[in-house]
This record gives structure tokens, sequence and C-alpha cells, in this order.
């Protein structure tokens, strides 16, 4: 827990932690806003996509402008935005007179604030904890996103059971207040961050970092891959578990393991040291296809959920060791583009996945569909694992790329 000595560090943990509390907690309550006024299942789809869309759309303007200006003041920026798009929707559902449009409309506003926020994040904690810290302070941010992820979704079905979904993004609302202030009692050096020029000229300099390193997009790329497949457990689970495994408990039961191994995935990787850390962290990963597997099957409840608390625990694992790595190897003044690369590398290929997925069980079967995903987590982890620059890659050290030296 050194990290949290430091006090940059821990007014951004502080910060963050409750704000990503108001995430966890923004997801049921939206839902239950839009079922509030009326709405039907394919409207709170729109006003989820509202919040996605603009996300993916200005995630590599948000590494642009991160990597330009002092990423306090974005994360700042984007904080206060999407207070006031989270406290606007909770008053106007809490008077009475909230529309589905303007729902969307404000979560348009939220998802484009976020696309801001990310990149700006992830090249902010290098300069908020001294250098062995690092993998530390990235851990510990896991580590309350998980826990989080497990009390959010209960703190919010509880404030909407007991004073409705307007209250619940209030609290909201007032997560994304927290954070601001954690962010503005921050003190920092002045940032050095790229001199303002043509965009396209900067997300082009991005993209060349991001590509100089064969183990940055080549794991983005296969994991994208992952992640597609992986949306076969989340559309196809509930289905599953309503026709064979005793419905909607059994179902939480599974999701709710993930969650509590992510948490145990956040302890273990605050120690965790591993030498080849990008290696370590996709083999952490090597079980995440066993859930679509048994669940094609499908095998008894608890093997499932034990198999999404082993997989939860080495996506958490993976992505601390990931972000650090990127911090240790990527040049400071390029690290918000590299992370809005890989944000968008990896995020895409969801929507994506959950648009397909459907469609191709109709065609192929439940089951068959999440065989082939499965196999598909396979491949992608496989592929990954065999890509010598992503076994070489060492923490603190950038080991010579066989890929750039042959194109220089």
């Amino acid at each position: 827990m050194g990290a949290l000595r430091e006090r940059q560090f821990r007014l951004l943990f502080i910060g963050q932690s409750v704000s990503i509390l108001g995430d966890a907690m923004s997801g049921v309550a939206l839902a239950f806003a839009v079922l509030e006024i009326g709405g039907s299942a394919s409207q709170l789809g729109l006003v989820l996509a509202a919040g996605a869309v603009p996300f993916l759309v200005f995630l590599l303007v948000g590494g642009v402008v991160a990597d330009r200006l002092p990423r306090r003041g974005v994360m700042l920026t984007a904080d206060v935005v999407r207070m006031a798009t989270q406290a606007t929707m909770a008053v106007l559902l809490i008077v009475g007179v909230a529309e589905v449009w303007e729902l969307a409309a404000l979560q348009a506003l939220r998802g484009t604030a976020s696309a801001f926020f990310g990149p700006a994040s992830t090249g902010l904690i290098p300069q908020t904890v001294s250098p062995e810290r690092l993998q530390e302070a990235n851990a510990l941010r896991a580590l309350a996103s998980a826990a989080s992820w497990i009390a959010g979704p209960a703190i919010a079905g509880t404030l909407v059971a007991v004073a409705g979904a307007g209250w619940a993004l209030g609290a909201d609302a007032a997560t994304f207040g927290v954070s601001a202030v954690s962010l503005a009692a921050m003190r920092l050096p002045a940032h050095e961050g790229v001199p303002a020029g043509r965009f396209l000229a900067d997300l082009r300099a991005g993209w060349d970092e991001f590509t100089a390193r064969s183990w940055v997009w080549v794991t983005v790329l296969n994991l994208a891959l992952a992640n597609f497949c992986s949306t076969a457990l989340y559309v196809l689970g509930p289905i599953v578990a309503s026709r064979s495994l005793g419905g909607a408990s059994a179902w939480a039961l599974i999701v709710s393991a993930g969650s509590l191994g992510g948490f145990l995935g956040g302890l273990l990787v605050l120690r965790l040291r591993p030498r080849r850390p990008i290696f370590a962290g996709v083999s952490a990963c090597a079980l995440g296809a066993v859930p679509s597997a048994l669940l094609g099957i499908p095998a008894p409840t608890w093997l499932i959920a034990l198999s999404t608390f082993i997989a939860g625990g080495g996506v958490l694992i993976f992505n601390t060791l990931w972000e650090t790595t990127l911090q240790q190897h990527i040049p400071p003044e390029a690290l918000s583009r590299v992370s809005a690369y890989d944000w968008l590398g990896s995020f895409i290929a969801n929507p994506i996945g959950l648009a397909l997925v459907g469609p191709i069980a109709a065609g192929l079967g439940v089951q068959t569909t999440l065989f082939l995903a499965a196999a598909g987590e396979c491949i992608a982890i496989a592929l990954t694992i065999a890509m010598p620059s992503v076994r070489s890659v060492t923490a603190g050290v950038q080991p010579p790329d066989p890929a750039t030296q042959a194109a220089s």
C-alpha cells in the first residue's frame, strides 16, 4: 500500500475510487430511469448506445488533447461535464419531466467527456507516483474498480427501490464531484505536452508510436478478437441460465463470481512482479475461454461460477500489468495517444460482438456459438503468447523489437 503514502496519487486514488463506484451504479440506475418514464427495451438500448458511440468516436481526439494539454485539467473538465449530465438527468427524473431523447442526449455528452478522461488518466498516473510504485498504483486502482463493480449495482438497486432512479443518478453525479475536487487539490509539475500542431499529424505520430512496438499492436489486435468472442458469454449466458440452470439467480452467481475473482486478482497483482509482464499477464487470461465452453455444455452452475472467478482474476492481473508496461515503455508525451488506440482497439470489438452474437446463435444454435466463441478466445491467447516480442518484453526495460530493427 506504499503508493497511498504519496499525496498526489492518494488524492487521485480517492477521487477515482469514488467515481468508479458511481460508474458501477449508473448502469442499473439508467436502466430503471428509462423504464420509470415508460421507455421500452429498444429505447433503453438507444440510451445506452448514445453513451457508447461518442466514447468510441472521440477516443482518439481525447488522446491527442491529453498529450497536448495538462492531463489533470482535461480530467477535471471531463468530471465537471459528467457531473452536470448526471445531475441534470437526476433533476429531470425527480421532477417527473424526463423524456427518452433527453436522457439519450445527456448520455452522449457523458460518453464524449469519458473519451477525454480515459486516455488522460492513463497518462497522468506516472506523474503522481514514484516509478518503483507504478505497478502498485495501477493495482490499487484496479482493486478499487473490482470492489466498486461488486458493491455499485447493489447500492444502485437499493437507491432505486427506496427513492427512485433519479436519486441514484444524483448519487452518481456526486461521485464525479468528489473526483473533481480531488483532482483540483493535486499539485503536479508543469505538463510538458506536445506543441499544438495539425491534429492529423499528431494522430499519425501517436499511431507510429503504437505500431513501433510489435508487442503493443499484436496484443491489442489479438485481445480485440478475444473480447469479441467473450461477448457470447454475456449475450447467451442469461438464455442458458433460464433454460437449464435455474434462472436469474444462477446467472447472478456466475457474474458475481467474476467480480469477486477480479478483486482477488487485484490483491495478487499488488505483490506480483513478473520479469516478463506481458507474457505473464496474457498467460493469466489463458483460462478465459473456459466459462463459455462450460456454459455450452452446460456444466453445473457452481463449476461455471468457479471458472468465471478464475477468469475474472486473470483479466484484472493482465490489465494491471499491461497498463504498467505501457506507462514504462511509451514516451510520456505520446502515452495518452497510444492509450487511446489501445482503448479503441479493445472496446470497439465489444459492440460489434454484442450485435452479431444473437444472429449467429440464431443460425448455428446457442451451444455451437458458445463453443466457437471459446475456441476463438483460445486462438487469440495462443497467437499472442506465440509472438517473440510479447515473450521478450521485460518490466521496466524496453527490449529491442525485431520488427522495428528490420524496418530500420
